[in-house]
């Protein structure tokens, strides 16, 4: 017998060789029909594969991310099952779960496949699905692999295999389908009820420009039909709420190939924008005892080899920056962390001036390859909203706790109200790399935890994901659409303090490390703003809006009236503008509803001789009449809230 210790604590004695299926059905024989996979001792496994030892047991569902990917890679082989069936002699490189669905790299050939293609792949993959195939796994000695993809034709299986070591190898058959996988995979493809083709891709073999280009088909399936629906409404709503396309409508920032790629241009509303987001963090920074900073766009050579950016970000970076003093070299900056490291040293530091906080909008550079770059969330110039926090080991907690409050003042001003916190420690079994002492280590992941359950956060542990200098907690926000975002994050780092020899005198009179804790609530503002836009669609909130409002003069003489009140507002801190177009009112409103400007104030000859303003408001439609006085009066109390 064997004991199988389940997620609620309890342990079950069952016989050895037992599967995660026959423990589901022991449960109950409707958890076992949901069972898409199990995760043994860590790992997940086939539901159908012996447990010979005493094992951790957690059942996988589709309410499970692991359970998702399974189902999504087990999408990738009947998909590829799909294709041989219709394109005999179809190639297949490799065909990995995404956070949403799959793909396949697969090359056909002298055909060339597209969306017109993709119906009937489509169908051919439910006509599979509904034979209700078993996922095979079968271990293969390197030899018999080898020779079946050679008798098969299969080069880039090949390629594969020859670095894979003898004994590691496993096939997987479904149907008449058989792929080099290490798995795991769901117990059949019947589970697989609906399936759609995305999109279609180029990919070189292995990412290497020198190899063959295959075609990457992009894919992704559900358990239900009704999920497909939904999913693909999600997809349409996400196009209409792109940044990119919000961005130029909303006349907020653009892109010049004569700048450069991946170099945004801030227009003046989009500038407006960025500006109120700053105002808003500088001035709860200020509350929170930060001390603002400024350092330079670049740094000489020396300043990252001794941070270790050189070694990470160097071959891949902007080249050096030569000087006409031979041999000097300066980079444009990567990170901000090494100047306020510098900053931190320019005077003797005692444990009573501790903790130190340097904050900075600091605008960084790091070279992204051409094809990576995407609007706003993937640049290769972008402003952090950096803080570095230098405290002693004992300040740790409370410097997280009030960063905690910090970011999350910011997610409530903002509207995302959905969040996770990841938690992301050291792996125990592996010490060696990282760096740190094992009690330092320990305070902090301690402090992590303790920080996140006392402000009482959602949140998921992963050992292992820490960085190498320190334990760290990431939130993860969904947004309107419930897509996932990681954008505050909180890191613990005890390798600058060490690589730039920062001191402090302790109260024994002796020298001690610092340690450092980076943050950044919005993450890059760039980043930040794109996930803004999609998330509330460009209806900005009102203190965030760039143009809070437009009045529109019924004919050119009440323009006289529409540029007092206009005045008026302005001095109240309102920002607005007017529309002087010769065009009637209805096209003004309209024009007005598509820039997604808060507040309509419409005057004509009514308004301008009572002093008031006919007001209406952006997707609500006719508030009525108002005196100026009334209006701002509301403008401050929205704001309020």
């Amino acid at each position: 017998m064997i004991s199988i210790t389940l997620p609620d604590g309890s342990v079950r004695e069952y016989d050895k060789g037992i599967t995660s299926m026959q423990i589901a059905q022991s449960i109950s024989e409707g958890l076992a029909r949901n069972v898409l996979a199990a995760e043994v001792n860590g790992e997940v496994w086939d539901a159908s594969r012996p447990i010979e030892a005493d094992s951790a047991v957690k059942l996988l569902t589709w309410n499970d991310a692991k359970g998702k990917a399974t189902y999504w890679h087990s999408s990738a082989h009947l998909m590829a099952e799909a294709l041989e069936a219709l394109y005999p002699g179809t190639k297949f490189g490799i065909g990995p779960a995404l956070e949403t669905g799959f793909y396949y790299d697969v090359d056909f050939g002298d055909k060339t496949l597209s969306s017109d293609d993709f119906k009937q792949i489509e169908d051919k993959m439910i006509e599979l699905a509904k034979t209700k195939s078993e996922y095979i796994r079968k271990p293969v000695s390197k030899a018999d692999a080898i020779e079946y993809f050679t008798e098969k034709g299969d080069e880039y299986k090949l390629d594969l295999i020859k670095d894979l070591p003898d004994g590691s190898i496993t096939f997987y058959t479904q149907g008449g389908f058989t792929d080099l996988c290490r798995g795991p995979h769901i117990p059949n493809t019947g589970f697989i009820k609906a399936a759609k083709l995305m999109s279609l891709a180029g990919a070189y073999w292995r990412g290497d420009e020198s190899r063959k280009q295959l075609t990457r088909i992009y894919g992704v399936t559900f358990p239900k039909a009704s999920e497909l629906t939904e999913y693909l409404h999600v997809i349409e709503e996400a196009k209409k709420r792109d940044h990119r396309k919000l961005g130029k409508e909303l006349e907020l920032f653009a892109f010049s190939e004569k700048v450069g790629m991946g170099l945004p241009l801030w227009l003046p509303k989009g500038t407006a924008l960025r500006e109120r987001l700053t105002n808003f963090l500088q001035k709860a920074q200020v509350k929170a005892g930060y001390e603002q900073v400024i350092t330079p766009h670049i740094g000489h050579k020396n300043l990252y080899v001794t941070s270790g950016h050189y070694e990470k970000y160097g071959a891949d970076s902007f080249q050096p920056i030569k000087t006409p003093q031979e041999g000097e070299e300066f980079f444009l900056k990567p990170m901000n962390c090494p100047h306020h490291c510098e900053i931190y040293k320019t005077k003797p530091r005692s444990y009573k001036d501790l903790p130190v906080r340097l904050a900075e909008f600091g605008t960084v550079y790091r070279y992204e390859q051409s094809g990576e770059l995407h609007g706003l969330t993937r640049v290769r110039g972008f402003t952090q909203d950096d803080a570095h926090l230098f405290c002693r080991p004992d300040q740790v907690k409370e410097e997280f706790m009030k960063v905690i409050d910090l970011v999350l003042y910011v997610f409530g001003a903002l509207g995302f109200e959905d969040y996770i916190a990841q938690v992301s420690l050291r792996d125990p079994n592996n010490k060696t790399k990282y760096i740190g002492t094992d009690e330092n280590w320990a305070l902090a992941e301690t402090a992590i935890i303790e920080a996140a359950a006392e402000k009482g956060l959602r949140t998921v542990v992963e050992t292992g994901e820490a960085a190498f200098y320190g334990p760290k907690l990431d939130f993860m926000v969904k947004d309107a659409l419930g897509r996932k975002w990681q954008l505050g994050t909180i890191q613990v780092d005890y390798n600058l303090p060490e690589r730039f020899e920062l001191e402090y005198t302790g109260s024994d009179n002796q020298k001690h490390r610092p340690v450092m804790i980076h943050r950044a609530p919005f993450g890059s503002m760039e980043r930040f703003v794109a996930v803004l836009i999609e998330h509330c669609a460009g209806n900005f909130p009102l203190w965030l809006s760039p143009e809070q409002f437009i009045i529109l003069p019924i004919s050119e003489k009440y323009e006289d009236y529409a540029k007092k009140l206009s005045d008026e507002l302005k001095d109240s801190d309102i920002c607005g503008l007017i529309d002087f177009r010769d065009e009637k009112i209805g096209r003004k409103i309209r024009d007005a509803e598509v820039k997604k400007i808060p507040y309509m104030l419409i005057v004509g000859e009514k308004e301008a001789a009572e002093g008031r303003i006919s007001v209406r408001k952006h997707g609500q439609g006719d508030l009525g009449s108002m005196s100026i006085e009334e209006f701002k009066q509301q403008i401050i109390k929205e704001i309020t809230v």
